[in-house]
């Protein structure tokens, strides 16, 4: 995992959390996975196996699932490997740049991420030795609130992370991938953090 619990946040990691909230984390726990590496084995599994609850029927949420779910079940992994290459990597850069602060200024390494540096210190997270992307890359932040919402952190806490971090640039980051020219599994992974984000930023809008 890109990023750790640490000190008093790591305490409230097994803290039990209502259903509801327990499928938020899942979906973003699940956009990490799909955009931290190609997904192997074991990831395209869990995503074939991935269904709306009976209240999100019709929905774009619903489509976006069973689009993902109908994706996983016909690919494979070597293929999606050079597909991530594609987008993610490629030969100095791939087609897209997966990172806040590119999204925010146009350049890596840019005030945004020292917010979020910043930010990431105040709740008790921090990157783990093992990985050496900047923290904004868009699977880090999915595990950060994921964590938050496992951890059941303050709604006012959630909120201003995603307001800050990740409901800025995210929708245009997927907007992206769903027409990227490499894209092809991806394209569903764009449909689902789409959908999602746009429910997320209305849910957490509501809530006091």
């Amino acid at each position: 995992m890109p990023l750790e619990p640490s000190g008093l946040a790591a305490q409230n990691a097994e803290a039990a959390i209502p259903e509801e909230q327990a499928r938020r984390a899942g979906i973003y726990s699940v956009l990490a996975a799909l955009l931290r590496d190609p997904p192997g084995p074991e990831v395209l599994e869990f995503a074939a196996l991935l269904e709306a609850d009976a209240g999100e029927h019709k929905s774009d949420l619903a489509l976006s699932f069973t689009m993902l779910s109908l994706a996983a079940r016909h690919s494979e992994a070597e293929t999606l490997r050079d597909e991530y290459h594609a987008l993610f990597i490629g030969l100095g850069r791939g087609e897209l740049v997966p990172y806040g602060s590119w999204y925010q200024t146009g350049f890596l390494m840019e005030k945004p991420l020292g917010l979020l540096r910043a930010d990431l210190a105040q709740l008790g997270y921090e990157r783990s030795d093992q990985v050496h992307e900047p923290e904004d890359h868009i699977a880090a932040l999915c595990e950060v609130m994921a964590m938050l919402i496992q951890e059941d952190a303050p709604v006012d806490h959630q909120r201003r992370f995603f307001n800050s971090h990740v409901g800025n640039w995210a929708d245009a980051f997927f907007s992206d991938l769903s027409e990227a020219r490499s894209a092809v599994f991806y394209k569903s992974v764009a449909r689902l953090g789409g959908a999602f984000m746009f429910l997320e930023a209305r849910y957490l809008s509501l809530l006091d």
